[in-house]
């Protein structure tokens, strides 16, 4: 019977040891959400509203992370990534070797030369519309428009305009009263389309070659009755 008391006895001790503990082992944790008023508690209008508020926060890391996952998918449509990518590709048929370069370099090379190409273009993206949205001199909404005007620039003077009245009719919109109003719903997939018909273009001019001097070598071959032996 002593044995069995004993844990229960040690058991009740520790549990009103705890009860009647210190304060001085409570540990206080506080969060600093910004914007906090002499309190300790944030301002109504730093919770709700402002740039550098606490919403204001977690809509930069929505939208922060909103465009690393579209980040492919807007580097295929609105820069000359497709056009160099596919005119690479054809090349390479072209030369007949089938995995030389490997599809890794490749892709790599068509990223490269699409930044050399397109870094003027991002260079005033970046100061028109985000270096003053991030020193609070504009609205996000402001900075978005003066972002995206520089690739529309860059997209509208490589459409063709028969595509992009093509999908101008496709999504029944009217004819923009100048260039820089043309909706992006109609003008990105106008551009693609322009970009495919220009590298398939390029990559039937660069085969030209291939093909005549595969003519010739052929010719060659049968004159001197080597015909087993292929071009």
């Amino acid at each position: 019977m002593r044995r069995n008391g004993v844990p229960v006895l040690l058991f009740v001790f520790l549990l009103l040891s705890a009860i009647q503990a210190p304060p001085v082992f409570a540990q206080s944790i506080s969060i600093d959400l910004g914007g906090a008023t002499g309190s300790g508690a944030p301002d109504e209008e730093d919770v709700l509203g402002g740039f550098n508020s606490v919403t204001g926060r977690v809509l930069q890391l929505v939208a922060l992370i909103s465009i690393l996952s579209v980040a492919p998918g807007i580097l295929v449509t609105v820069t000359a990534f497709t056009r160099i990518a596919v005119v690479l590709s054809l090349m390479r048929s072209a030369m007949g070797t089938q995995t030389t370069p490997p599809n890794t370099v490749l892709i790599s090379l068509a990223l490269f030369l699409t930044a050399f190409v397109m870094a003027p273009t991002f260079q005033k993206s970046y100061t028109d519309g985000i270096l003053p949205l991030l020193e609070e001199r504009i609205e996000a909404p402001v900075a978005i428009e003066r972002a995206v005007a520089p690739l529309k620039l860059f997209m509208l003077s490589q459409v063709r305009e028969a595509d992009l009245r093509l999908f101008l009719d496709l999504s029944k919109n009217e004819a923009p009263a100048s260039p820089e109003a043309t909706p992006l719903q109609a003008l990105i997939p106008a551009f693609i389309i322009s970009e495919l018909k220009r590298a398939f273009e390029i990559g039937f001019l660069i085969f030209i070659p291939f093909i005549v001097i595969d003519m010739v070598v052929a010719s060659v071959l049968m004159s001197m009755g080597m015909m087993m032996l292929p071009p």
